[in-house]
């Protein structure tokens, strides 16, 4: 089909966010498109016994209907099992704890939904996410939305410049509370007080459970292990590594008499490191699989700052490349809890300058050792 520059696809969850995408790009005199990815039949999702489809794709194709737009759903349950949820239970059998919805946006949601932007012949692509775009020295930029209790920028570090000159973010200047004002006042008064999705769309209950479904021999290939302390004494056991994660206080079940906190965790040993707040903090942090825009910039920005999980604070730093796309970034305010796995996302302000995923740290010291002088 022939790509039509106001043509644009729409990823339609068919909720708040999505739903007033497509209202807004339809006055601005876009012919719309809807794709609705149906990634994943989470039992709460259907409200009536005998549904056959999800609620969210009911309410996309009713939205679709009453705005007269072309909608399509595409059933990816199988893809998305094999990509995202099997990484989502490799990454804690690793020892890591692993972050989705990075990984989901450029491996599979943006792709997917590209794919279908040239099958339909639709030239730009829109979704819900809270954030904006910026156009500096030749690169795209993500840069971060209006509400910061909503900015999703940390997420989409790892887009592709491809797909970011493709990306239309409508609700980036907007609140959450904007957005609700805007569809209730078009005549969406149900869908203005919708309720929020949850973080991680495939997990109902508490993430354990699921890998405990998902993978019914854990307790067999992992089994209980032990708690110790930094010098390696052991303190009592525990349930299996790949239930626990960096800077978790609440649920381990053991009693030492004073609270105590994940440091570190040792797969290949299936032991568990526990101590208190201090021991959590950080001067040093390394990270591997880098994707910076502008590797040059990002190296040589004097007010770089990196998140290490989502809605944590910007904390200053400093970078220093390694071989084999790895960093070792030095912390130049108080930093805590680094979390093999999460993601390192880099800020010059508010523009996303690339990111990383935290790596294991146990030659983090000697690194900082060998490079001190250069970072």
């Amino acid at each position: 089909m022939q790509t039509t520059e106001k043509r644009v696809l729409v990823g339609m969850s068919g909720g708040i966010d999505s739903s007033a995408v497509c209202l807004m790009l339809q006055e601005q005199g876009y012919e719309v498109v809807g794709v609705t990815l149906r990634t994943w039949d989470v039992p709460s999702h259907f409200s009536t016994p005998g549904q056959e489809e999800p609620d969210e794709v009911l309410e996309a194709r009713s939205l679709a209907r009453r705005l007269g737009i072309e909608h399509h759903v595409a059933d990816v349950r199988e893809e998305f099992r094999q990509v995202i949820v099997r990484y989502f239970i490799d990454e804690y059998m690793r020892g890591r704890t692993p972050n989705p919805c990075v990984l989901c946006n450029p491996m599979f949601k943006e792709r997917v939904l590209c794919e279908w932007a040239d099958r339909t012949g639709c030239a730009c692509i829109a979704t819900g996410h809270y954030c904006r775009l910026v156009d500096k020295d030749g690169y795209r930029y993500i840069v971060t939305g209006d509400d910061a209790t909503k900015d999703q920028s940390y997420f989409l570090w790892k887009l592709p410049q491809t797909i970011l000159r493709r990306m239309i973010f409508p609700l980036g200047g907007m609140t959450k509370a904007d957005v609700r004002a805007y569809l209730a006042e078009k005549g969406f008064e149900a869908k203005a007080r919708g309720g929020e999705s949850m973080e991680i769309c495939f997990i109902d209950k508490d993430y354990r459970e699921f890998l405990k479904e998902h993978c019914p021999d854990i307790d067999e290939r992992i089994g209980p292990g032990w708690f110790v302390d930094s010098k390696g004494l052991k303190l009592g056991q525990h349930k299996g590594f790949a239930y626990y994660t960096i800077g978790q206080r609440k649920g381990l079940e053991i009693a030492l008499g004073k609270p105590a906190y994940v440091l570190k965790i040792n797969p290949a040993k299936n032991t568990v490191m526990l101590g208190d707040a201090e021991q959590l903090k950080a001067e040093y942090m390394l990270i591997e699989e880098v994707n910076p825009v502008n590797k040059e910039e990002l190296l040589r920005c004097p007010d770089l700052s990196v998140r290490i999980r989502y809605r944590s604070r910007p904390i200053p730093c400093r970078v220093f490349p390694l071989e084999d796309d790895r960093m070792l970034v030095r912390f130049l305010a108080e930093a805590s809890a680094i979390t093999p796995g999460q993601s390192a996302v880099f800020y010059d302000g508010n523009r996303v300058l690339g990111g990383g995923f935290i790596a294991f740290q146990q030659s983090v010291r000697k690194l900082a050792q060998e490079y001190a002088e250069n970072i």
